[in-house]
């Protein structure tokens, strides 16, 4: 008689624990910090590309626009700040589009880790990104000479808002990312919708300079409540109601973006 082996039955994966699966979004989160190393290129989006940004608006366009480039960096640079956020929160897609395309996302998924830690990691990675970028501009700001109005609490609160906002957002980037082919289309988007949506706001010049058809659409676009909004935290002015046109505005973007993206998420992978 010979005795016939019978392989035992393989236990089906358990799910993670929240505390294990918060372990293994800081995880992915820090792989997405640390590749900024490899990838000079977004250091630029980082680093530079901002403070060109707050050098060429200050010099090239405050005399003609505030009589003084000091008087204008008051004005703008809570704008540029927004404007800067918008387009970060395109890195979110784009690096999402690059996971899933190049197989990285589908190798992650086969790990012993909860199932939403690869998108947290991707989001909280990006949030801390803002944060730096928020951190440099506002420094080379105060350089230049911008002064903050508030003190500490304005600033704290500006943080809150601009991440907060920022983290609503991503999730569009979210949504295009998993539904394009290629991390290039994301770019795309960004340029084709963030640009006309920045520069048709208060974010650079005021409102009231502008055709009266167009203040219609400026006093109501969210570029321009978040940058009321920063500009009172920062610099002084009203502050409670731009605040909460801005919670309201991220919070819709959160409601109608996030299920939306996540659905995709799960139909591509």
């Amino acid at each position: 008689m010979t005795a016939v082996s019978v392989p035992a039955p393989v236990a089906p994966p358990r799910r993670s624990s929240p505390f294990a699966g918060v372990g293994h979004t800081m995880t992915l989160a820090w792989r997405s910090l640390v590749q900024i190393k490899h990838n000079p290129m977004e250091l630029l989006d980082l680093s530079i590309q901002p403070v060109m940004f707050v050098l060429l608006f200050t010099y090239v366009f405050g005399g003609a626009i505030s009589g003084s480039p000091g008087d204008y960096l008051m004005f703008a640079l809570p704008g540029i700040v927004v404007q800067n956020a918008l387009f970060a929160t395109m890195t979110t897609g784009f690096g999402l589009n690059h996971d899933l395309t190049k197989g990285v996302f589908d190798r992650l998924r086969a790990l012993p880790i909860a199932r939403w830690a690869p998108l947290a990691g991707r989001i909280l990675a990006d949030t801390v990104k803002q944060a730096w970028a928020l951190t440099l501009l506002l420094g080379v700001g105060m350089v230049l000479g911008f002064r903050l109005g508030n003190g500490l609490l304005g600033l704290l609160g500006a943080f809150a808002l601009l991440l907060t906002f920022s983290l609503a957002a991503a999730w569009i980037s979210v949504l295009v990312g998993v539904l394009v082919s290629e991390p290039e289309k994301v770019q795309i988007f960004g340029f084709t919708v963030i640009f006309p949506l920045t520069f048709t706001s208060n974010a650079f010049v005021p409102t009231e300079t502008m055709p009266g058809w167009l203040q219609a659409w400026v006093q109501v676009n969210p570029v321009t409540i978040l940058a009321d909004a920063l500009r009172g935290l920062l610099v002084g002015g009203p502050v409670a109601g731009p605040v909460f046109q801005s919670l309201i505005w991220a919070a819709v973007l959160a409601a109608v973006f996030a299920p939306l993206a996540v659905r995709a998420l799960r139909r591509r992978v």
